[in-house]
């Protein structure tokens, strides 16, 4: 029986075909590139993607296992528009040595969001103690709780109510203290959102803001700035909720208040270009925590675990090895 050799030019049709097809999807849902490129980072950064029902809420979540069962887990909270792709670069330097798990927060990125609920610093507070208890914290492995800018506010609650849950904490360009005024202080006591999104234009100021070095700023080519210029204007209430209460209502300065409580050994770091939470802001929360070793980066701004990964894993490695409790 003699077979039927597939021409060249039907290949080629099919292939047209199946370019056309792609096209039209992404024209329909740009965000399927911006989705892409996550999990492409997932991928490359060796993470698991879980998901589990934690405090009434489906959370998304990465995790890398270490290669020692019994070595620390590393815990890590995003910040304010975050989410757990923020902290991929830093995962990739401490996967390994370290069991390392980050969630998108509950309200944030991929995991569950409920109308009405509070998503303030508190609220989240204990919800992300329930998430270590139920999914991070082993028996005989020490458990490392790092947050990034509002995650840094979230975190300093953990680790003041929760010191059986946490071993060691460090505060990354925190939130939750009356840092020294500047612009971004200043629109959001007037009651705006700086982060906000509504077109080209404020998504460059976005990024401008929070990146000092712009080679760590992500790329986003159109069509995906068109998908997140989209998906950020439906953002934009929840968000301004979420900055009405952690930025000027009554708990924006509670993480500050609960560093006095933090005895852990503790970990402090900011950029010295960070526009969004003042670089004063370290020496506010050193105030509290005088057991906290204390880290100035230059040349970064707000997004220091993007921006300059290698230092920050550095001065995380050197917490777990070295740190003292007060």
């Amino acid at each position: 029986m003699r077979r039927r050799r597939i021409s060249w030019k039907t290949v080629a049709i099919v292939a047209a075909v199946f370019v056309c097809l792609l096209v039209l999807w992404i024209w329909r849902d740009p965000m399927v590139l911006v989705r892409a490129e996550m999990a492409r980072q997932r991928w490359a950064a060796g993470l698991e993607l879980h998901h589990v029902r934690v405090a009434g809420h489906r959370w998304a979540y990465v995790e890398h296992e270490a290669k020692d069962p019994a070595a620390p887990t590393i815990v890590m909270i995003h910040g304010f528009t975050g989410s757990k792709e923020n902290w991929y670069p830093l995962a990739v330097r401490l996967a390994g040595p370290y069991r390392v798990v980050i969630p998108d927060l509950p309200g944030w990125g991929a995991s569950e969001r409920k109308p009405g609920q509070d998503y303030g610093f508190d609220a989240q507070n204990r919800r992300v103690a329930e998430f270590i208890a139920r999914v991070a914290r082993r028996p005989g492995s020490p458990l490392v709780l790092l947050g990034h800018s509002m995650g840094g506010g979230i975190v300093a609650l953990t680790a003041a109510d929760r010191p059986d849950l946490v071993d060691r904490v460090g505060l990354i360009d925190a939130a939750g203290v009356r840092f020294r005024d500047n612009v971004f202080g200043e629109q959001v006591l007037a009651g705006h959102n700086p982060f906000a999104v509504r077109d080209e234009a404020s998504l460059k100021r976005y990024l401008d803001t929070v990146f000092h070095r712009q080679e760590a700023r992500p790329s986003i080519p159109w069509p995906a700035s068109r998908a997140i210029i989209d998906w950020r204007r439906a953002q934009a209430p929840f968000e301004q909720a979420v900055l009405d209460r952690i930025g000027r209502g009554p708990e924006a300065f509670l993480p500050g208040q609960a560093a006095a409580y933090i005895g852990q050994p503790a970990l402090l770091l900011w950029c010295a270009e960070d526009r969004v939470i003042d670089p004063s802001a370290l020496d506010l929360y050193g105030e509290r925590m005088p057991q906290a070793v204390k880290v100035r980066l230059s040349d970064c701004g707000h997004m220091s675990i993007m921006e300059r990964p290698d230092d920050v894993a550095a001065a995380v490695d050197y917490l777990i090895r070295n740190g003292v409790p007060r």
